[in-house]
């Protein structure tokens, strides 16, 4: 099976599809049902799925059958065995169902022409079930079959009660002879119960003894030439019997072809309104399928979810905007939301309805290519992250402009700022190619990424403040937002603790003010800088929101290394909007993106409490110069700081 069906779990949708199915032949061609590449046939496929919706809705369930033995019992009788009563029944129920569905598909006709002239292409055999209905009754051959088995039978029981009149006027005349009263048959043949003590009595064969030894079960001289008789009879009756079935075998092998006619007629139909009863029980709809770049969904459902619980899904991609990043809680949705529009746009390319509005455009994929889920395997020692790249580095082989792609929690299990650094350069790669993408993330800087990018656009699973839980709802054109400081205010976390977790989440360690008031209607990371010490104020500018997390990690006197030229450096100034940070190396002060630095040894353990960076970074005469204009103002001094950017 391909993998990206079971990871979108499109193989229970055929589970579902084939528990709906009556022939075996039927659950084997929806088992192997796949998206359809040819646009027209995707389209006529799902013109029947509605069509025998319709009919299934108007008309009930059609009349088919399980057609069981009956490919079997075709391969029989062309290698020219003879059927048996039972098998020959078979045939005679299928073709009364044929009857049965020609009739259900004419009423059907002024409904829908589609699925009804499979009726018109079935094959007339009521010939060969009248015959077979002749023949045979009660999963026997009947007398009325052949004249010449009627006489035989007639003989037959002749025989039979002559013999039996004989048997029983013995028993009534020598009652003392007898164990008991009655007429005993021995390897079939009639025989009496004749005591031991008088088993010279009676003349005849000896046709068996009871276990004890006191019975003789003998077979009187005077019925066996009756006996005989019936035996011969018997076999004569057998091979008469044996010509009816062979002439019957012969009658169906001569029909074969239009047996498999209709065999074929109702396995397809058994396929079709398998898939209208799926429908119904997903209370789905058919929508448009195109070959051009549109992807719009309307009110989705993911079809393994109850229907009272499940979130309706809006989504929209096309050539303008072919890729989505979904940002938001974790349990919020992010992957069912990933997996609906995975599995409602491979459904309706296998020609099925999907629970969505009628509305909905999904269009055509050459590959469904998914990366969801940890993919952790002890036996092949690979870990989360190892799993995640050697999916993507498969996808990137495969994946061009008619290709989907869906990647869950992108460039996770590893260190967050290659993490994201992968995730952004995968995306890229994704764009340029032209895909159609949906991916998931928790990495500020690909909602970034997402958001300045055209073509691109981020998406979020929203969260109800009020209830503390998520809502399900995926919003287009806008980017999730972390609720964990909001959760615990709301959940009783004390202040001191709530303004700890505030300053170290945005890298606030010297404010001073008290914590941000924690307003549902301001979304954390918004809140600027609180004052700062005057002694680094020259240093420190107010960080905002808009500044990377990756690149806020790093404080002022931080030790850092450069890469990748390995150089120890020191961190000067705060990260800008950018995310470069000042770092001061061998006296020479540079801005560097904050990707290319490590930390080494953090400030706290370098330098004391209040501690005055100027020291550090300004020269004798730029500290002489502050110190001039922080007493009185003069027009004369000059603070020199010469910086280089570096990319």
């Amino acid at each position: 099976m391909n993998s990206s069906e079971k990871i979108l779990e499109f193989d229970k949708i055929k589970e579902k599809l084939c528990a709906n199915a009556l022939s075996e032949q039927a659950r084997a061609r929806l088992l192997s049902l796949s998206p359809y590449m040819d646009e027209d046939e995707c389209r006529r496929k799902l013109e029947e799925t509605t069509a025998a919706r319709k009919i299934l809705d108007s008309c009930g369930t059609p009349p088919l059958t399980a057609m069981t033995m009956i490919g079997e019992i075709l391969t029989l009788s062309q290698a020219g065995s003879m059927l048996v009563p039972e098998q020959l029944l078979s045939i005679g129920q299928f073709i009364v169902t044929c009857g049965r569905i020609k009739s259900y598909l004419k009423k059907a006709e002024a409904i829908d022409h589609t699925i009804a002239c499979y009726g018109n292409s079935m094959c007339d055999l009521s010939a060969l079930r009248q015959e077979i209905e002749r023949c045979i009754r009660n999963e026997q051959v009947d007398s009325s079959a052949t004249s010449a088995l009627r006489d035989i039978r007639r003989k037959i029981e002749t025989a039979k009660a002559q013999v039996q009149t004989k048997l029983n006027d013995i028993l009534r005349g020598k009652k003392k002879w007898f164990s008991d009263d009655t007429i005993v048959a021995r390897n079939g043949r009639y025989a009496l119960p004749v005591k031991k003590e008088f088993k010279n009595q009676l003349a005849g064969s000896v046709l068996g003894i009871s276990g004890t030894g006191g019975t003789y079960f003998i077979e009187p001289s005077s019925v066996a030439k009756l006996q005989e008789e019936c035996s011969s009879l018997e076999i004569e009756e057998e091979n008469e019997v044996r010509k009816v079935l062979y002439t019957l075998t012969a009658l169906v092998d001569e029909n074969r072809s239009a047996i498999k006619i209709n065999t074929e007629a109702m396995e397809t139909l058994d396929v079709v309104f398998a898939k209208a009863k799926l429908s119904a029980q997903m209370d789905a709809r058919p929508v448009s399928v195109t070959a051009g770049r549109k992807l719009s969904i309307h009110n989705g459902r993911h079809p393994l979810i109850d229907k009272k619980v499940c979130v309706p899904l809006d989504y929209e991609a096309d050539d303008k905007c072919s890729g989505v990043v979904i940002t938001g809680p974790n349990t919020g949705g992010k992957t069912v939301a990933l997996k609906t529009v995975g599995l409602l746009s491979m459904m309706a390319q296998s020609g099925l309805h999907i629970p969505a509005d009628s509305s909905s455009i999904l269009c055509m994929h050459n590959a469904y290519l998914c990366d969801i889920g940890d993919g952790q395997s002890i036996s092949e020692n690979l870990s989360t992250f190892s799993a995640h790249m050697t999916n993507i580095i498969e996808i990137l082989r495969h994946a061009n402009r008619d290709s989907l792609v869906l990647l869950d929690e992108l460039g996770s299990g590893t260190d967050p700022a290659e993490g994201m650094g992968i995730a952004i350069a995968v995306l890229d790669e994704l764009h340029v190619r032209g895909c159609l993408f949906v991916a998931t993330t928790h990495y500020p800087e690909v909602k970034e990424y997402a958001g300045a990018t055209a073509g691109l656009t981020n998406a979020r699973m929203a969260f109800d403040r009020e209830t503390l839980q998520p809502t399900y709802r995926l919003e287009l054109g806008k980017a999730g937002e972390s609720c964990a400081l909001y959760i615990a205010q709301r959940l009783g976390l004390p202040s001191r603790l709530l303004k700890r977790a505030y300053r170290e989440a945005y890298r606030q360690k010297d404010a001073t003010g008290p914590a941000p008031d924690f307003n549902p209607d301001i979304p954390f990371g918004n809140e600027q800088l609180e004052t700062v010490r005057p002694a680094q104020k020259i240093y420190k500018s107010r960080q905002v929101a808009a500044v990377p997390s990756h690149a806020a990690k790093f404080q002022l006197g931080d030790s850092v290394i450069v890469y990748p030229e390995k150089e120890i450096g020191i961190v000067f100034h705060l990260a800008n909007e950018r995310g470069e940070i000042g770092v001061q190396i061998k006296g020479r002060k540079s801005w560097i993106v904050h990707k290319r630095l490590k930390l080494k040894t953090p400030a706290s353990e370098l330098y004391p409490p209040d501690y005055d960076f100027s020291v550090v970074f300004d020269s004798v005469s730029n500290r002489k110069a502050r110190h001039v204009m922080e007493k009185r103002h003069d027009p004369n001094a000059i603070v020199q700081c010469n910086e280089e950017k570096t990319k």
